[in-house]
């Protein structure tokens, strides 16, 4: 058990404690043991999920464009005509240089090693940060195990495109790291540490007010000689704000983009609904995907988005504490949007308890704060409580949809933030525990870690490569369209057409007025033979997606290789007709006429095959 530096000295074993107590480079080396045990994928993985587009479809990754693009790309390396909305220059700059020719062989694991050591760098600085604040070494070696061990931060750590996360979570534990320095130097930390946490990730926004609250309430432990609370977080706060104005403005600058057309055309009805609606004008978000698919409130209505989003931060939150099972997807209709004619209405106990969750916390934490503030301890663990119920639902706040709606309704690595918040409060409640010196406290708290670390390995192992990743996740989220799709091309492409037509199938039962999932059953179909069964869910799939470039370019040349091209030429030519100015319209029409000259789609607007890099930027048509 760790001794409180002030202990150590009393009783006379100061060097032997100091070694004990955790310091950011006492922590590391084990931090860095526990990682690469828990989390470690296994050498022979393969591209799984996002990494397929944000490591081998990624032009600037790939090194088809300059180092010097890295300010003019975004998260996938697309420029602005053609970005999908997340804008992190960092995790690009990192990956191309570790992209070395050599390691191509081992695919993403090396990438993914970068996450693992800087998962253990933000669990050593969280860990010290404890310490510093509650003056025990015993709460910042619970606090910084526990945010090691949280299950639920697997997805980032694991997956290498949780690098995002853990840059923006090590930006806001440097933050809190630089709240330890004099003064004047102590805005500078961080100013730069949050300018690192927003080329990680935009969701560090969240940090600005957090970081500020932290220095005010923590200056008393951290500065007991002239703590100064209002001055620290005053400056901490002007800090904060001038690095969100400085990343702001560079994006806006280096990757201009429209305004989305739901900020330009929203009427606030209030003076506090004007304010945050000018934040969101100037802060200039890329517009995101909008798929009901991936987030089922896009469409709902703003009471039902509020309540359901409510109820998302519920289940999200006992995850955290309880990971009973983690998923790689949570798309619908595993997580519906709840319905205004519902009996009872949009309410329901999970959205009852997310408010609770959100509010409660955040009057409590301030309250704490405050009180301890006003009695100004030189260390307290108390204090610690209070941060970490202010932190939890603010860092959430920009993930939760209640005001802006996500591309994705939940996701895992979405905790990461949070997390840092989380982890305070089970490192000073386990500390306690402990502190009791009772068989149960032991045995409550082993089993609590044991039990968050058995299940972070376990989901560490989804990642051995795809198919056993979607096989995992179509069993944890079995009311997910796009883990059984998913499955179903996974499995198809060691072979097994027959499991693939069956998971390719359920996929249409949940999600019949999909056209990807009947595209793909008609492309198992195509390769089956069964070529009349094939056109039939072909063709509904043109229908509801007639837009969709890579499934149409898919179909048609599978119909293509078996000769069913002829058999529906006059349907082609209709839906060509149809669809004017669409992929459907120039595709179909393209095959019908120059497909011999082809020999089938033009090869500029065939889908990138899985497991392939970027296409050259001139391929696409505009």
């Amino acid at each position: 058990m760790a001794l409180s530096l002030r202990a150590a000295i009393h009783g006379g074993r100061w060097r032997t404690s100091l070694r004990r107590d955790p310091t950011f480079g006492t922590f590391l080396l084990p931090a860095l043991l526990v990682v690469f045990a828990i989390y470690v994928r296994s050498p022979a993985s393969n591209h799984i999920f996002d990494e397929q587009e944000a490591l081998l479809a990624n032009p600037y990754v790939a090194g088809d464009v300059p180092w010097s693009e890295v300010l003019r790309r975004d998260f996938w390396g697309l420029p602005p005509q053609r970005t999908i909305g997340s804008y992190r220059p960092l995790p690009n700059l990192i990956w191309r240089a570790l992209s070395w020719p050599v390691l191509e062989p081992i695919g993403p694991w090396v990438l993914h090693l970068v996450n693992l050591v800087g998962h253990a760098l933000v669990a050593a600085g969280l860990a010290s940060f404890a310490f510093a604040v509650s003056g025990v070494g015993l709460v910042g070696w619970m606090t910084g195990g526990a945010f090691l061990l949280t299950a639920v931060l697997t997805e980032a750590v694991t997956g290498v495109v949780g690098l995002a996360d853990i840059l923006g979570g090590l930006g806001g534990v440097l933050a809190l790291q630089a709240l330890r320095l004099p003064l004047l130097w102590m805005p500078v930390g961080v100013f730069a540490a949050l300018c690192l946490g927003f080329g990680g990730k935009e969701s560090v926004v969240a940090l600005v007010p957090l970081v500020g609250v932290a220095a005010f309430v923590s200056a008393p432990c951290l500065h007991p000689e002239r703590p100064r609370p209002w001055a620290r977080g005053a400056m901490a706060l002007l800090a904060a704000c001038v690095a969100l104005v400085l990343y702001t403005e560079l994006r806006k600058y280096f990757f201009p983009t429209p305004l989305p057309a739901e900020l330009a055309e929203a009427v606030p009805t209030s003076r506090g609904g004007q304010l945050f609606h000018d934040f969101l004008v100037w802060f200039h978000q890329p517009k995101l995907p909008r798929d009901p698919r991936n987030n089922p409130l896009l469409d709902a209505a703003p009471l039902a988005r509020v309540a359901g989003a409510l109820g998302v931060y519920a289940a999200g939150l006992v995850q955290v504490f309880f990971p009973w099972s983690l998923s790689g997807d949570y798309s619908a209709p595993q997580l519906p949007a709840p319905q205004l004619e519902a009996p009872g209405g949009v309410w329901s106990l999970g959205s009852v308890s997310g408010a609770l969750l959100f509010v409660v916390p955040i009057a409590v934490g301030a309250w704490i704060a405050l009180d301890a503030v006003r009695r100004r301890p030189t260390s307290s663990a108390r204090l610690l409580v209070g941060l970490a119920l202010l932190w939890v639902p603010l860092a959430y706040f920009p993930h939760s949809n209640l005001v802006v709606p996500l591309p994705t309704v939940r996701a895992e690595r979405f905790w990461y933030l949070p997390a840092l918040g989380s982890a305070l409060l089970v490192g000073v409640s386990a500390a306690r525990l402990l502190q009791l010196r009772r068989a149960w406290a032991w045995a409550l708290v082993v089993g609590f870690f044991v039990f968050q670390g058995a299940q972070a390995r376990a989901h560490a192992m989804h990642y051995s490569d795809d198919l056993v990743f979607w096989r995992a996740t179509k069993i944890s989220s079995p009311q997910s369209a796009k883990a059984h799709l998913n499955y179903a091309v996974m499995v198809g492409a060691r072979g097994d057409l027959p499991a693939r037509l069956e998971a390719g199938q359920r996929a249409i039962e949940l999600a019949p007025e999909w056209g990807m999932a009947h595209v793909y059953q008609g492309d198992v179909l195509c390769r089956l033979g069964r070529l009349e069964e094939a056109w039939h869910h072909y063709e509904r799939g043109f229908l509801l997606e007639p837009t969709a470039q890579n499934q149409i370019a898919l179909a048609l040349q599978c119909l293509w290789d078996r000769g069913a091209i002829e058999a529906h030429h006059d349907r082609l030519l209709e839906l060509a007709d149809e669809h004017p100015g669409t992929w459907l319209g120039y595709l179909a029409r393209d095959v019908v006429h120059n497909g011999a000259t082809h020999r089938g789609v033009d090869p500029r607007y065939r889908p990138r095959g899985y497991n392939q890099g970027p296409r050259s930027e001139g391929t696409r048509a505009e």
